[in-house]
């Protein structure tokens, strides 16, 4: 039964997060709030790994999802389901393209489709960095900036931030450099 959920929830996920890997990310929160086999704690260090290992970041997350949930034929069932979405669309507009290149409303539709995808990009963005930068409650009642902050990664944030602006260094050293930083950091 699990590798029907796995599939119907990774199938929803590659249906509707048009915009990239990043776009799944909300999608899993919500997989994580409705079943156990996915906790909301560990989709942060998803994201990480799938971030630092070689592939499509979507496909990451839902291969690392799958295999959670069921192993290895979880796994293959999660990533299968998440990309038979776009496959089918890609098919479908290949079919298609010439007859609606043109079309008035298809453009108008991928037109306003840009705010929503740039929305789950950036909703993505928070529900990544929100628990590092803020661990424990984020109630507004409660929240008290100075108490509540995490500085540390805060500052590793905010320098990897500025050496980018300054030197354009390979994505690949701000990665190795946050694992050096966060294996030292947890010695």
């Amino acid at each position: 039964m699990i590798y029907f959920f796995l599939f119907w929830e990774f199938f929803k996920t590659g249906l509707f997060a048009i915009g990239g890997g990043l776009a799944t990310v909300p999608f899993l929160y919500d997989i994580a709030a409705r079943y156990d086999w996915l906790s909301a704690e560990n989709i942060p260090h998803m994201l990480a790994i799938a971030e630092s290992t070689p592939g499509p970041i979507g496909v990451n997350l839902a291969t690392f999802a799958g295999y959670s949930a069921a192993g290895i034929p979880g796994g293959v069932v999660a990533t299968f389901s998440l990309s038979l979405p776009a496959y089918i669309v890609i098919v479908l507009i290949f079919r298609f393209l010439e007859k609606f290149r043109d079309n008035w409303y298809v453009e108008s539709a991928f037109y306003a489709v840009r705010p929503a995808v740039a929305a789950l990009i950036l909703s993505a963005g928070w529900l990544a960095i929100r628990p590092t930068l803020f661990p424990g409650s984020f109630s507004a009642k409660d929240f008290d900036l100075l108490s509540s902050v995490n500085f540390v990664p805060l500052a590793i944030f905010a320098a990897a931030i500025v050496i980018r602006r300054l030197k354009d260094f390979h994505p690949l050293w701000f990665i190795l450099g946050g694992s050096i930083i966060g294996i030292v950091l947890q010695m």
